[in-house]
């Protein structure tokens, strides 16, 4: 059985041979947008995002590479059409590529329309064929700098020419690439332009992301704290910035360059809160996080029980 959250808050169950319902939130918005994280790991550590000596989830506390394809599927089912996979790093989940494979047949059965993941790009040169080969059309990479020196310093334990020739072999492999860079105070925020400049160049779209100035990560996010309201007036200085009502079901918000061809940069809060917007409305997404909890407010839940009391979807 499966429990659905209605328009009044209250659980709902589907009875076996019944159509699943769909998934729709307290604001009467179908989920159709999924994104799980396949494990904690990563083999960076960002400053805004880990601290530098991290304790990671027991292996037991991880539901397994089949556990999250029946989740997925079940997902699936219940009407979520774009799954995006994320981490940590997913792509140093040992056997990611049995699990995408797996999750490949929706696409070819036409019930999910899209496959994607959000990586760090530094296991790309590795999958980028097999990712492309699984029915994955496009990546997300996260890359908040060009500097090397700075790429260093802000994930600690990154190369950045390893991610470069990441993308370079996911676009040799026929991916369309976004990149995601988060702003930060004080680090990056005289290279926004830049990475917009190089981004387009490319043909690769950018989000800038606005960092959570919470949780415990060895430094205070307040002071890596740089609202999105600035480096927009910043970059409007320079460039013509155009609203459009392009969505992905997330948070972001997209504005075309009309300097750089036409490319997109998107604004997007991190997570769902932020210090100078209070919720990210419109979003259209559930996540699954670490693989154990799942959210969709007002109702949070431990997804390990089912999977592992049932093998009924």
């Amino acid at each position: 059985m499966a429990i659905v959250v209605s328009s009044a808050s209250t659980i709902e169950i589907d009875r076996p041979g019944q159509k699943p319902r769909a998934l729709i939130d307290p604001f009467q918005r179908a989920i159709t947008y999924l994104r799980v994280s396949v494990t904690d790991r990563c083999d960076f550590r960002c400053v805004y995002c880990m601290a530098e000596h991290m304790t990671f989830l027991p292996k037991a506390d991880l539901l397994s590479l089949e556990e999250l394809d029946r989740l997925c599927s079940a997902f699936i089912a219940k009407g979520v059409t774009k799954l995006r996979l994320t981490g940590g790093e997913p792509l140093v989940r040992r056997g990611i590529m049995t699990l995408v494979h797996s999750l490949s047949r929706h696409l070819a059965s036409g019930a999910l329309e899209e496959l994607t993941l959000t990586t760090n790009g530094s296991q790309l040169q590795t999958y980028a064929s097999e990712l492309k080969a699984c029915g994955i059309d496009r990546v997300n990479v996260s890359l908040d700098t060009l500097d090397p020196e700075k790429f260093r310093a802000i994930t600690r334990w990154g190369d950045l020419n390893k991610v470069i020739a990441g993308i370079d072999a996911a676009q040799a492999a026929g991916l369309q690439v976004k990149i995601n860079a988060v702003a930060l105070k004080g680090m990056n925020e005289d290279e926004i332009a830049d990475l917009l400049e190089w981004s387009h160049g490319r043909g690769m779209d950018l989000t800038v992301i606005e960092v959570m100035p919470l949780g415990d990560i060895d430094e205070s996010r307040l002071d890596q704290y740089l609202p999105l309201s600035i480096v927009r007036s910043r970059l409007a200085e320079s460039y013509t910035l155009e609203d459009i009502d392009y969505r992905t079901g997330g948070p972001a918000r997209y504005v075309r360059v009309g300097e750089t061809g036409g490319g997109w940069v998107s604004l997007r809060l991190s997570h769902t809160i932020s210090v100078s917007h209070a919720i990210a409305f419109g979003s259209r997404a559930l996540e699954l996080f670490t693989c154990v909890l799942v959210r969709m407010m007002p109702l949070t839940c431990d997804v390990r029980c089912a999977p592992r009391k049932t093998t009924s979807s």
